[in-house]
């Protein structure tokens, strides 16, 4: 015997879920359409160098407790922003609690004129620039760096060619290792003629980039995301975190074409990097050269920047005082997730306050026993 299919129970259903909808979209366009605190980058800074379209944001805490300032290098690829999205979830405000005092690079918004600018025109230029700027205003022979993703190659190369000015270097998401399959990006990126699209575009257009990592996983960062966002749609914290990070992930400034296309050949395709053979300037990237302390941050669930691209860095480098931390999360997540938010930049911090403390001590007792020995010969 059929069963009988129950039409009028499944139209009832419908019809429901379709009022429902509307109302939810009604709702969401009262929601959007209202007063909302949407605002991000709101911990007060100020810009203390300039260099074409680069700025430098300075962030000092209500008290300075890590004597060794620290500049943070984010990723040519979207903006700084992402570490101060909103209050209460921000690195920058994190770390300042604790006593860091932090020097952020804005790289601003490159223009048909930086599309011959390399990869060595951003470190040994523009970085290098900013680290003796630091160091001349803060009286200072070293610094402390964080690198970002992208940021966070660019810190190690200028580590590795400049390690007499680095104290400490922090990556965070980092990729070192390009020698492997792991993520959808990593195919693409080795099959992606990067010249042709500098002769197209110029520079690389951000809004393509974008249009890429969406296509990365399409269900969960297109769909999943908007059917959430309108059923959560009555959550006004819900709606305002979901406006700062869509205003902050389509703010995504084009990469200059000349260092989109070697980041492309010489670390996808050929893996200079990890094997200490790319060249910059004329100037071999040593990574044994890298010599003081390193932590290592990456994300399990990354599918930007796998832990397998991440994770050889330490192996690598010729400090003896290395950490690698692995978080269960993404790309992003690192920065914004609650549970990261208790436990990456309390890590940081307490790990650059342990090396300050540690290291003015040795000089401390490195200067006793200079008088001691002064004293004994005039004795």
């Amino acid at each position: 015997m059929n069963a009988k299919i129950p039409v009028d129970l499944i139209l009832r259903n419908i019809e429901e879920s379709r009022k429902t909808t509307r109302k939810k979209l009604r709702r969401a366009t009262a929601v959007l359409t209202s007063k909302l605190d949407t605002d991000i980058s709101t911990t007060p800074y100020r810009i203390v160098y300039e260099e074409d379209r680069v700025k430098l944001k300075h962030y000092r805490p209500e008290q300075v407790k890590c004597q060794t300032p620290l500049l943070i290098i984010y990723a040519l690829i979207n903006r700084e922003t992402m570490l101060d999205l909103q209050p209460r979830r921000s690195v920058v405000e994190s770390l300042l609690a604790q006593g860091v005092e932090i020097y952020m690079v804005d790289w601003g918004y490159p223009t048909r004129k930086d599309q011959y600018l390399t990869i060595g025109d951003h470190v040994n230029g523009f970085i290098a620039n900013i680290v003796d700027f630091i160091c001349k205003e803060k009286k200072i022979e070293q610094l402390n760096i964080m690198g970002i993703c992208m940021g966070g190659v660019f810190s190690i190369i200028y580590t590795a060619l400049n390690p007499h000015r680095v104290k400490n270097l922090v990556t965070t998401v980092t990729p070192s290792n390009f020698d492997t399959d792991k993520g959808l990006l990593n195919v693409w990126m080795k099959q992606t003629d990067a010249q042709i699209l500098g002769d197209v575009y110029a520079n690389m257009p951000g809004d393509i980039m974008n249009l890429g990592f969406l296509l990365l996983n399409p269900a969960r960062l297109i769909i999943d995301k908007y059917v959430g966002f309108i059923q959560n749609i009555d959550d006004k914290n819900y709606v305002e975190n979901f406006i700062r990070m869509e205003k902050w992930i389509f703010d995504s400034p084009d990469v200059p074409a000349a260092t989109f296309r070697e980041f492309i050949d010489e670390l996808y395709k050929k893996n200079l990097l990890i094997d200490s053979k790319l060249v910059i300037d004329g100037e071999r990237v040593d990574l044994q050269k890298i010599t003081m302390p390193v932590l290592n941050f990456y994300g399990r669930f990354d599918h930007l920047v796998p832990p397998e691209m991440c994770g050889l860095l330490t192996s690598r480098i010729g400090s003896s005082d290395k950490e690698d931390i692995c978080f269960d999360t993404g790309h992003i997540g690192i920065y914004v997730s609650s549970k990261c938010q208790r436990e990456f930049a309390p890590k940081i911090a307490a790990w650059l306050l342990a090396r300050d403390n540690k290291n003015e001590s040795l000089q401390s007792e490195e200067k006793h026993g200079q008088k001691r020995q002064a004293l004994q010969a005039l004795l």
